[in-house]
């Protein structure tokens, strides 16, 4: 396993880290959950990103659990608040600082720590003053049950609002948690840029576009019963693999090129976001204990730049840059 800072921090986090939307509490039992995570640890993964939101709080108090017993200064964990948990009343989601100081103490106890290494606003929240809610996220800091924050898909003007009350306030902001792969780029022209300038990294989830880039969906071909695409969670990738013949058939492309680095096609794309020196880890999940040591392989891999350029050149407009997309995450009120 590789390690990178985090931001301009003295943090390292593993270039692989591990996370459990959709998987923990949800899509697998906790047991094949907990071998998943050990795996990870067998892999050198340090790094564990969950949300409270994720199965409705139970991802988090299934790391907890797998977790236990762990030497917890050898552990990088990471969570988020945002989105509604609980019985969903009207103060249980945002960031306001009622919602962002109760969800805090939730999210330790279920995780079964005394801190988080890094805690992120899950999103934008329109409807509390920013200068509420990075005072907040200060006084998590200075009470020791944070030692970092970070946000998840801001807009470069929202992250460069949030770092200049961060600064003034003397908190470390020095993470940004962006989708990122070789078919989504919008973060490259606007976030990317800006997050160099202030000394903050991307972890970035969907590394493998919710299994697209593997490889594994074939054009014409039926969804794979089991796949990511075949489930009620990814009902819209598997429309949209009906609806995009193109993109499949240039995705099988690609895999003439991971077998000549020596790759899987999931790999190669882990290892592809890596190439960005802005991106700090790859978020990947699991949901057998395999997967986990064969996406731990795509740590440390470096892609050719001709190889970087073939892959633009066969994706070609199959790839999303529109940087405005990003602005789409940004809810125009509170979910309820």
């Amino acid at each position: 396993m590789r390690f990178r800072y985090l931001g301009n921090s003295g943090l390292k986090i593993s270039e692989i880290t591990y996370g459990n939307w959709i998987t923990h509490g949800d899509q697998i039992g906790n047991d094949t959950a907990i071998a998943c995570v050990h795996a990870a640890l067998d892999a050198g993964i340090t790094s564990f990103d969950t949300a409270d939101v994720y199965a409705n709080t139970l991802a988090e108090s299934v790391l907890g659990e797998a977790l236990s017993g762990q030497r917890r200064e050898s552990l990088e964990i990471f969570t988020k608040v945002y989105w509604p948990t609980g019985p969903k009343g009207p103060n249980d989601c945002g960031l306001s600082r009622k919602h962002i100081m109760e969800s805090i103490d939730g999210s330790l106890r279920r995780l079964r720590t005394d801190y988080v290494d890094l805690y992120q606003a899950h999103r934008y929240d329109i409807e509390t003053p920013l200068e509420e809610t990075m005072l907040a996220f200060a006084d998590i800091v200075r009470q020791g049950k944070a030692l970092y924050i970070g946000v998840s898909e801001w807009t470069a003007d929202q992250i460069r609002a949030g770092k200049a009350l961060a600064d003034e306030l003397h908190v470390p902001l020095v993470s940004s948690q962006p989708q990122y792969n070789m078919l989504w780029r919008v973060i490259e022209d606007q976030v990317v840029p800006t997050c160099r300038e202030l000394g903050i990294s991307q972890i970035v989830w969907s590394p493998i576009a919710q299994g697209l880039l593997t490889g594994k969906y074939l054009p014409g071909s039926e969804v794979p019963a089991g796949s990511r695409a075949a489930s009620p969670a990814g009902s819209a990738l598997g429309r949209r693999l009906v609806d995009d013949q193109v993109t499949l058939e240039r995705v099988q492309r690609l895999k003439p090129l991971a077998d000549e680095l020596g790759l899987t096609m999931a790999q190669f794309a882990v290892a592809w976001v890596l190439q960005n020196d802005n991106v700090a880890a790859a978020l990947v999940g699991a949901s057998r204990p395999e997967q986990i040591a064969s996406n731990a392989a795509a740590a440390g891999v470096t892609i050719p730049t001709e190889v970087l350029t073939e892959v633009d050149e066969i994706l070609a407009d199959s790839v999303e840059r529109d940087p405005a997309r990003t602005a789409e995450k940004t809810l125009t009120s509170r979910p309820s």
